[in-house]
């Protein structure tokens, strides 16, 4: 049955609807004799199902700006909406629930707890969710088999290599199926090979299960599967470039349609 128009453009805008908006958002840092003015106010929008990449030199806001999406951090003024929900007027025991059903962590130092098993650092959020038993169990070991870690169930981080528990890292970050994964600098600690792997994985995650990648990173490869860069510097937005913006070669960016980086 052939559909009208005005039904193919609303299918469009549910399949490309916003997951996070942050409007006007200002952080600052009171050191005492001096405040330093992070982010000066910053309007973004990312859509449902893209891998961002959120790139600028140290210093510059993007891990300030990463924590305001992950709820890590509230702004000194504006506002960040996740799923158009103000995450800055949710109690503690509302961010919490946010944060443990909506998004998905992983970091530089993989954060593993390391007495436990690859499979119970998995099911682990999935506990403070509320599923527990074999329910949890069998979805540790599925995930376990989607990062390409099948038979290291029993494993304990210091078993594995940097690779290894970084995958582990991205199936905790699935456990509770997120609309959000938030990586920051994933492959910080990780040699150029490993480093595309996780890279690759998460891209796959992203098109797959359309879960929103948001990367705060200084890794150029990003760019090679991001659908959107965001250029961060002194605390505001530079540019925004698609995918198909990004002039990309071997080793970095050489140019872009808005000249050299």
């Amino acid at each position: 049955m052939e559909t009208s128009a005005a039904e193919d453009s609303y299918k469009e805008n549910m399949t490309r609807k916003n997951i996070v908006r942050v409007t006007d958002v200002t952080k600052d840092f009171d050191l005492g004799k001096i405040v330093v003015h992070v982010l000066k106010g910053i309007d973004l929008e990312i859509e449902t199902g893209h891998y961002i990449s959120i790139m600028g030199p140290s210093g510059s806001g993007k891990s300030t700006l990463f924590n305001m999406i992950g709820g890590l951090d509230k702004p000194t003024s504006g506002k960040v909406f996740i799923d158009e929900v103000d995450i800055a007027q949710l109690d503690a025991y509302e961010l919490a629930w946010l944060r443990c059903r909506k998004i998905g962590y992983i970091f530089q130092t993989f954060n593993l707890i390391p007495v436990m098993t690859a499979l119970e650092n998995i099911t682990l959020p999935m506990t403070f969710a509320g599923s527990t038993g074999d329910a949890a169990t069998e979805k540790g070991m599925e995930l376990l088999d989607l990062v390409g870690l099948e038979g290291r169930h029993s494993h304990r981080p210091s078993e594995l290599s940097g690779g290894q528990q970084q995958r582990v890292a991205v199936a905790r970050a699935l456990a509770n199926d997120p609309s959000i994964i938030l990586a920051d600098e994933p492959t910080g600690n990780l040699d150029l090979n490993t480093g595309e792997d996780i890279i690759t994985l998460l891209k796959k995650l992203s098109s797959d299960r359309r879960v929103t990648v948001i990367s705060a990173t200084h890794d150029y490869k990003m760019l090679n599967v991001s659908d959107k860069v965001i250029w961060i510097r002194d605390g505001k937005i530079e540019k925004i470039q698609n995918r198909e913006e990004l002039d990309i070669t071997t080793g970095g960016v050489a140019k872009t349609s808005g000249g050299d980086i």
